[in-house]
C-alpha cells in the first residue's frame, strides 16, 4: 500500500484510501533553536519523523496519510526569544482533538502524532488530546519522548536531557536540510551540559532559567548528518510500532516503545 501526502491527493482519493487507514501529523513549534538552527526546527524534524513511520507502516500493510504540519503550539519556555510563536495549551489540545474527530467521519481510524517539541506545556496539550481521545473521534497514539522507556531508545546527548538545539537536533537538521545550519556558529559554540528535563523538575520555566542564555543545550558542534538520519529512522520505527501495537496490526514492538 502506498504512502500517501495528504495535501496532494483529491477528495476523491481520499475517499478510496480512506477506510482504515492512519494518519500522521507532524507537530512543532515556531521557537528560538540557538544561533545556529531555524526557527522552523521542530516541525522539520516531525515531518521527516512522520515520513518514516508512513513508511514502516507501508511495510506491515498499512495504509497512511502524512497530513500538512501544526506549525503553532505552546511554546512558553522559549517565548522570551525573538521569532518564537506561543499559544495556550488548551489551544493545542482542542486542535488536535477536533482534527481526530474530522478523519474520523471520513473513515480514518487513528491520528499518531509525529511530535518533535518537548515544551512541558505542549506535551501536557497532547497526552490531554490522546487521553480525551478515548471518547470519540479517530483514536490518538502519542509517542512520548519524555518518558524514560523512550527515551533510552534515542541518543547519549537526549538522554542527559541537554538536548535543545544540540547534537540530537542539529544532527537531524544537518541530515534533511543542510542549507539551513549556520555551520560556522555551530561550531565555535560551547557546550551547555544542563539537563532541561532536571531544570523542569526543579521549577524552572523558561531557558533563561534552565541556563540557555542563547536558546540551546548540548553539545552543538558535535552534530553530524550521520547521526540525524539514524535517529530520525529510529524516531519513525518507535512512532510506527506504536501506531501497529495500539491497532494489533503485525509483530509487537519491544517494551518500552510507548
Amino acid at each position: 500500500m502506498p504512502v500517501h501526502r495528504f495535501s496532494d491527493m483529491t477528495w476523491e482519493e481520499v475517499r478510496d484510501a480512506a477506510d482504515g487507514a492512519v494518519a500522521i501529523l507532524p507537530i512543532g513549534a515556531v521557537e528560538a533553536h540557538g544561533p545556529h538552527l531555524p526557527l522552523g526546527t521542530d516541525v522539520i524534524i516531525a515531518e521527516e519523523m512522520a515520513r518514516a513511520c508512513a513508511a514502516r507502516l507501508d511495510e506491515a500493510g498499512v495504509t497512511a496519510f502524512v497530513l500538512p504540519p501544526i506549525w503553532y503550539t505552546a511554546a512558553p519556555f522559549a517565548q522570551g526569544f525573538p521569532g518564537t510563536v506561543s499559544v495556550e495549551r488548551e489551544t493545542v489540545r482542542d486542535t488536535v482533538l477536533q482534527v481526530a474527530a474530522s478523519l474520523a467521519r471520513h473513515g480514518i481510524r487513528a491520528l499518531a502524532v509525529a511530535n518533535a517539541h518537548l515544551d512541558p506545556a505542549h506535551v501536557q496539550a497532547l497526552r490531554d488530546a490522546e487521553q480525551q481521545s478515548e471518547t470519540g473521534g479517530a483514536q490518538i497514539l502519542f509517542l512520548d519522548l519524555t518518558r524514560r522507556r523512550v527515551a533510552e531508545q534515542l541518543t547519549d546527548e537526549f538522554r542527559t536531557g541537554a538536548c535543545h538545539a544540540g547534537r540530537f537536533e542539529g544532527s537531524m537538521i544537518l541530515a534533511v536540510a543542510p542549507h539551513l545550519v549556520r555551520v560556522e556558529i555551530a561550531a565555535g559554540l560551547e557546550p551547555v551540559p544542563s539537563s532541561l528535563s532536571d531544570a523542569i523538575q526543579a521549577g524552572k520555566t523558561s531557558f533563561e532559567e534552565a541556563g540557555g542564555e542563547r536558546a540551546y543545550f548540548g553539545w552543538p558542534a558535535d552534530a553530524s548528518a550521520k547521526e540525524g538520519r539514524e535517529t530520525l529512522d529510529v524516531l519513525g520505527v518507535l512512532l510506527a510500532d506504536r501506531v501497529l501495537t495500539e491497532l494489533d496490526v503485525g509483530a509487537k514492538p519491544e517494551e518500552g516503545a510507548r
